[in-house]
């Protein structure tokens, strides 16, 4: 999930804003879109099902008219989240205003939170944690002395990986939770408009220069009196950055705790390359996001990189897209074989991941049917071995390839003559250089940051279980 948001002094067109950062975000979900735009107090709204210019017409931009400030959101959500009416940002409302909220990430406690508030009487009408976190907000609000020490009383209460952006009648308060599982940071652009994103490359879309992150557990109250960090939740756990972040999640162009990702994508590559040689005539990655390490690994390895896959470019990306049937439709005219670069040839193939083995498959007959003398299928990331509770659409250790088969036979399931993951030890490795003091790999190696949701004999019904 991808949040943007712009604060400023006079009233522009901020919804336009709003829109292009959403474009640049639009790789962080696709399930669907919305802007709220503040003009003085009055909030107005569009949300809907669907990619940003699907959702937003010119018509549904100018009928958002101008402001200033704004909050945008692009979502992707599981199964039993994907319904129009969980599309963000929710406006909320309530005794002392109103207000609007986007969120990036997922909680571990959502449902001891939401049973607790429903036993008092409180009705939800969506499945996302948006809703449930605006709820403990305006608790809070009743009588905290405003919006950020609400926020800030809030996340007393609010255990897992989240970000997210509450934008009131005069503020925008920025949220990192205190392991800093997700990134976010913030610009300024030459107008004097601040500007918040969830990665970097978003700020370029509209000519914002970059500041900074956020810390972990770090508040920013954004107002027409200029910006308040609070850090009463800084340093009090271990940094866990989510290093899928590096490997598939962001885009390449974005800096993630000082440290570029292209950089730390190729740095995977090279270690790939050291950990699983092989002789081979060419090195092919497979796009978006297993370009760079595909040219990290031709790079340590002395084999030439050659351009081996075409992605049609109005196809989203599979991963994130909700249901099996779905990702393997996607990948049915997602990519095409560049015949010239791979027939008769010894390939290695680059992927960023390999999660549930949808792809994996069917890209090695493509490369098989033209012509591909041997593959040699590399994975840029240790083996997913453990469901993720922090964000990241992995559910279940049953839709784990790597759970269920050895290497060797995954190898033969998806046909190829070697396969190598990413060694567990190089994964931590790959932002040297940046600010970040910890990873979480935990989807790697079961090591949770957190407590995390047990599910008990009610697939639907959880607990919180401490991890051992």
């Amino acid at each position: 999930m991808g949040i943007f948001a712009i604060i400023g002094k006079e009233k522009t067109n901020v919804a336009s804003s709003v829109y292009y950062g959403l474009y640049a975000l639009q790789h962080r979900g696709q399930e669907s879109a919305g802007i709220v735009v503040n003009d003085d107090g009055i909030f107005r709204f569009h949300k809907d099902s669907g990619l940003v210019n699907e959702v937003f017409s010119t018509e549904k931009l100018e009928k958002l008219g101008d402001g200033n400030m704004a909050l945008g959101h692009v979502r992707y959500g599981t199964l039993k989240t994907k319904e129009r009416v969980n599309a963000e940002p929710i406006v909320v409302n309530h005794v002392k205003g109103r207000m609007a909220i986007a969120t990036n990430g997922r909680l571990v406690n959502s449902d001891a939170l939401k049973r607790e508030l429903e036993l008092q009487g409180l009705i939800f009408h969506t499945s996302s944690d948006a809703e449930l976190i605006s709820c403990i907000i305006t608790k809070e609000r009743l009588t905290a002395p405003s919006i950020e020490e609400a926020v800030n009383r809030a996340m007393d209460r609010l255990d897992g990986g989240y970000t997210f952006v509450v934008m009131s009648p005069q503020k925008l308060v920025v949220v990192r939770d205190p392991h800093g599982f997700h990134p976010i940071c913030y610009g300024k652009r030459e107008n004097g408009e601040y500007v918040i994103a969830s990665e970097s490359c978003a700020l370029d879309s509209v000519g914002a220069v970059f500041v900074r992150d956020l810390e972990p557990g770090e508040i920013l109250v954004f107002s027409k009196d200029g910006i308040k960090s609070i850090k009463d939740h800084c340093n009090k756990k271990p940094e866990a950055l989510c290093v899928f972040e590096y490997i598939y999640t962001a885009r390449p162009d974005s800096i993630i705790s000082d440290c570029a990702v292209q950089i730390a994508r190729k740095r995977a590559g090279a270690f790939l390359a050291k950990a699983h040689p092989v002789e081979a005539d060419v090195v092919v990655g497979v796009p978006d996001s297993g370009l760079e390490a595909a040219l990290g690994y031709a790079e340590e390895s002395g084999i030439p990189y050659g351009i081996g896959l075409i992605k049609n470019k109005y196809i989203g990306r599979t991963f994130i897209a909700p249901g099996q049937n779905v990702r393997e439709d996607k990948v049915r005219i997602k990519l095409n074989p560049v015949i010239n670069t791979v027939r008769g040839k010894r390939v290695v193939l680059v992927d960023d991941s390999i999660v549930r083995g949808t792809t994996c498959a069917r890209i090695v007959k493509l490369l098989r049917n033209a012509g591909a003398k041997e593959v040699h299928l590399r994975s840029s990331a240790p083996a997913y071995l453990y469901p993720c509770y922090y964000g990241t659409d992995i559910e279940s250790r049953e839709t784990l390839i790597a759970c269920n088969h050895t290497i060797d036979e995954m190898a033969k399931i998806f046909d190829v003559d070697s396969l190598g993951f990413l060694p567990l030890e190089d994964v931590t490795k790959l932002g040297e250089g940046g600010r970040c003091k910890g990873y979480c790999t935990a989807c790697f190696d079961g090591n949770y940051p957190t407590d995390i949701p047990e599910v008990t004999t009610n697939k639907f019904d959880y607990k919180i279980s401490e991890n051992k």
